[in-house]
């Protein structure tokens, strides 16, 4: 069975973050790093340390808000982020373009270097950090959301969701 579909969708940069999050592994325990130095922090406040308390819990705040800070200064600063993109897949590639025609990409599914499946998109790796996301209001239906996993698991195998 031939699989076509065509997606539609505005990126936003929470889209740019979930796809840093799922190629970035340390970006992924930066939450953690943050909670636990802001756990340490608070104890030192108790124990009535307030300066390095105060300094810790400040910095953890920083560290934990730092990821979506950048990635969204990244995506208002590239000029075609925030247009919108139309796609067109089918068993073999993911063609993408922006509505107003700036910018075309095509993926070939069989030479991504990884996928994910996230709670908001889908992130396909091509290597070298590099990553496209496309989320899952992109899709018409749950069954063009299906179809497409279904795709990316013909090309590269199931992936675990993250």
């Amino acid at each position: 069975m031939v699989v076509r579909l065509r997606l539609r969708w505005e990126p936003v940069p929470a889209d740019w973050s979930d796809g840093v999050r799922a190629v970035v592994p340390f970006v992924r325990w930066v939450p953690w790093f943050a909670a636990a130095l802001g756990v340490f922090s608070v104890v030192l406040l108790v124990l009535g340390q307030v300066p390095p308390g105060v300094f810790g819990v400040v910095c953890a705040a920083v560290i934990a808000v730092l990821p979506g800070v950048a990635a969204a200064v990244a995506f208002r600063r590239d000029p075609i982020a925030g247009r919108v993109i139309t796609a067109d897949v089918d068993d073999r590639s993911l063609r993408m373009m922006t509505l107003d025609g700036s910018a075309y990409s095509e993926v070939d599914l069989a030479e991504l270097a990884d996928w994910a499946e996230t709670g908001r998109s889908f992130v396909l790796s091509t290597g070298g950090g590099a990553f496209h996301a496309v989320p899952g209001r992109a899709f018409a239906s749950t069954g063009d959301i299906d179809a497409f996993r279904g795709l990316l698991v013909a090309a590269l195998g199931p992936r675990e969701r993250s």
